[in-house]
């Protein structure tokens, strides 16, 4: 969730939303994504809305954020009854930031029992949470466990202390598989998240990471490219030539590397930057971004979407609570999507998992690219002559170029 909010539309004080964000609604998933805007330290190479103690200052105490948290749940509730939404349970819930589990076990209890209490959880429902391997303890993992969480995602990064210190991670790489053995012994499902093409980050480096994270055997790993954002500590070091710059010719050489490994050890790829041991480890939450499903976002600087209807929140946690407190909706603005955008992100969120785009959703000259694309081995061929755009793995090396083509008028 990066930390600059967009432009868009005011959004009223009551929050209520537009007739269009009930069409349909009854036909697709419902979550609750949690934003936790914490964290111990500020990684370098981190633009999304976190803080730490020292730059929270006064209004926006950590003790007091789970009761802000559950002021803004019942004011989702009231938004969608008002707004003649239909009743459904909750198909997915993920708890991110941010550190959650820098906030105590009992307080991410306490907001997952209030969102089950408005809304009830679907049979299976996936409930996530963001933790880092240091900010965990197998009490603390015990009591998620207890309390309906099914699942947590360690921000493992890398497992080579120099990259750790380029990105200003603060775990010990040892700490991992500790911490994936805890989650495990208290019956949650493990993902680790890697991150690729760090600074000073050799082949060796990376491959070291892949090889340790396979080693602690969990349910998912995601990998992503290191991406530098403007206003970042690290964007500021690679501009001063303190750090080398990105390179694009790394990134592929990595990632082609990463899908070899992790195929090898039986991980199957279902997102561009995401593999899972099976379908059912598939992460549920992040496949309804993917599809379009309807999700309520809660805190500070959090996203909503609604039958295309999207908003979101006021960045800082301060101000976040000042309107909760008296009464106001935190939105800070909304867009309601036209067709022709809510096809373009249709086009650009389906074509990049494994389930792949329908080419009957295309337009007469996005069919018209699929031959082309086939011949420059970017979609699978077989899967494009059943009828389904499915990128090869040149395809998700330049997904974003299939994504114009398919898309050019």
């Amino acid at each position: 969730m990066p930390s600059v909010l967009p432009l868009g539309d005011p959004a009223p004080a009551d929050g209520l939303l537009p007739a269009q964000a009930a069409d349909g609604a009854a036909r697709r998933a419902f979550c609750l994504y949690v934003h936790i805007p914490f964290c111990r330290v500020r990684c370098g190479y981190c633009d999304f809305n976190t803080y730490t103690a020292k730059e929270l200052g006064s209004g926006a105490s950590q003790d007091e954020y789970s009761g802000t948290l559950n002021t803004e749940l019942d004011l989702a509730a009231r938004v969608l009854r008002d707004s003649n939404l239909p009743d459904r349970p909750l198909a997915t819930v993920f708890f991110g930031g941010g550190t959650p589990t820098l906030l105590p076990a009992t307080d991410l209890a306490a907001m997952l029992t209030q969102a089950e209490s408005l809304w009830g959880l679907e049979p299976g429902a996936e409930v996530t949470t963001e933790a880092n391997p240091d900010s965990v303890t197998p009490e603390s993992l015990e009591i998620l466990a207890d309390a309906g969480f099914t699942r947590v995602s360690f921000g493992m990064q890398s497992a080579v202390p120099h990259v750790l210190k380029v990105l200003d991670r603060t775990h010990d790489p040892e700490r991992v598989p500790q911490a994936v053995q805890w989650a495990r012994d208290a019956g949650l499902k493990v993902s680790l998240d890697l991150i690729y093409g760090t600074p000073g980050e050799s082949i060796a480096d990376w491959e070291a990471s892949l090889d340790s994270a396979i080693a602690c055997a969990p349910d998912h790993i995601s990998a992503y490219a290191l991406i530098v954002e403007d206003g970042t500590k690290l964007a500021a070091q690679i501009r001063r030539g303190e750090v080398p710059g990105i390179d694009d010719d790394d990134h592929a050489a990595k990632y082609e590397i990463a899908d070899a490994r992790l195929a090898a050890a039986g991980f199957g790829w279902y997102e561009v930057s995401n593999w899972a041991r099976t379908p059912d480890d598939r992460c549920r939450h992040n496949l309804a971004y993917w599809r379009g499903d309807d999700w309520w976002g809660a805190g500070p600087g959090a996203h909503s979407h609604l039958g295309g209807v999207r908003w979101w929140n006021v960045k800082h946690p301060a101000a976040y609570a000042q309107r909760l407190a008296t009464g106001v909706s935190p939105a800070a603005g909304r867009e309601t999507l036209d067709a022709g955008t809510r096809q373009l992100e249709h086009v650009m969120l389906q074509t990049r998992i494994i389930d792949g785009l329908r080419t009957q959703d295309l337009g007469p000259n996005g069919r018209k690219a699929v031959a082309g694309l086939i011949a420059d081995a970017l979609v699978d061929p077989a899967a494009a002559f059943a009828g389904t755009i499915r990128l090869t793995l040149k395809g998700r090396l330049l997904a974003d170029a299939v994504v114009r083509r398919l898309l050019e008028d």
